[in-house]
């Protein structure tokens, strides 16, 4: 039997608007709560970036941290998916994808995310229900 993951959390870009719009999708369309969310930029983000040693200004990506692993770029959005309710769950699939194709694209948007998409003057602020889902 497989035993019960540990709380997830996945770290994103609190004032890019696709990363904004991701995390409502998510929201809207997950399977359980076990998914938590700390914007980069935040207090939260911020402590969590430097107890697993990440670099925020060489990383430019969405990072998943789950079961004591580090998941970026494209391994950290499509594992990300397993949180969510069928068919949006089937995007782990696309893991089969070459690791260096799928970054590629990756990079491609992640680069040009604030220019295709815009950027806010600063984070979200969670309504009331889901404050609780997002670290301070």
């Amino acid at each position: 039997m497989k035993s019960k993951s540990k709380e997830a959390v996945l770290l994103f870009d609190g004032v890019c608007n696709l990363c904004n719009t991701s995390v409502q999708f998510i929201l809207k369309h997950e399977k359980t709560s076990a998914l938590k969310f700390s914007a980069i930029q935040s207090e939260a983000g911020q402590r969590l970036l430097s107890q697993h040693k990440i670099d925020p200004v060489h990383t430019n990506s969405v990072i998943l941290l789950m079961d004591g692993k580090v998941y970026t770029e494209s391994d950290a959005v499509f594992t990300t998916s397993q949180f969510l309710q069928f068919p949006f769950n089937l995007g782990k699939a696309l893991m089969i994808v070459p690791k260096r194709f799928r970054n590629f694209l990756y990079r491609k948007v992640a680069n040009n995310r604030y220019r295709w998409f815009g950027k806010k003057d600063s984070c979200m602020i969670p309504t009331p229900e889901l404050k609780n889902r997002f670290l301070q």
